[in-house]
């Protein structure tokens, strides 16, 4: 079986804003006290396709699952688990548009999530909001002792998704303000001169 998730959210403040502090979500100082199941972040490629001028990018994230359930800590061994993801992201400037995909690279054998994000201006205001639409899909590989029990661990694994992906947006609201701050001291600063 497979769950979907789907959620949207509008952060009122430009494309440019608000894709810069999605980019610096996991480069900002606070990053580890906000986004702590997070523990590692590498960019494995890079690439600017000059011809349609969008911008590729592969990273590795390493992230840390909350304690499992008793039954799971007796099958995996541990009380909780490392999970290597896979993240794949496309920003095209002149469309105005950033995609990302991340799935899951370890664990296959027992779950798989897929999860697909865009932020696009919104229809209703493109020049100062910016619609981000999320979809999460889990689908829990069960061997057959385990078939009861494969819709609760994807149910946990879709509640533990939605709360880091609500941490996740506030986090970047946090960054854009930051970096409106930056804009308007910039702002004023050239004024006086």
């Amino acid at each position: 079986m497979v769950r979907a998730y789907n959620q949207e959210h509008v952060y009122r403040h430009p494309w440019d804003r608000v894709t810069t502090a999605s980019w610096r979500k996991f480069t900002d100082p606070d990053t580890p006290a906000v986004l702590s199941h997070v523990l590692d972040v590498h960019t494995l490629s890079r690439r600017l396709d000059l011809a349609a001028g969008r911008l590729h990018t592969v990273r590795s994230i390493t992230v840390r699952s909350p304690p499992l359930p008793f039954f799971l800590r007796r099958l995996v061994g541990a009380e909780a688990v490392v999970c290597h993801c896979v993240e794949t992201s496309v920003v095209d400037p002149r469309a105005r548009s950033m995609e990302i995909v991340a799935v899951n690279a370890s664990l296959r054998g027992l779950i798989e999530v897929e999860e697909r994000s865009s932020y696009r201006p919104h229809p209703d205001n493109p020049e100062t909001w910016t619609i981000f639409r999320q979809e999460t899909r889990i689908r829990c590989k069960p061997f057959k002792a385990l078939a009861a029990v494969a819709g609760k661990v994807e149910q946990r694994c879709a509640d533990r998704f939605q709360q880091n992906s609500v941490k996740g947006r506030e986090f970047v609201e946090r960054i854009c303000k930051y970096l409106e701050a930056e804009s308007s001291s910039s702002t004023a600063a050239a004024a006086t001169r």
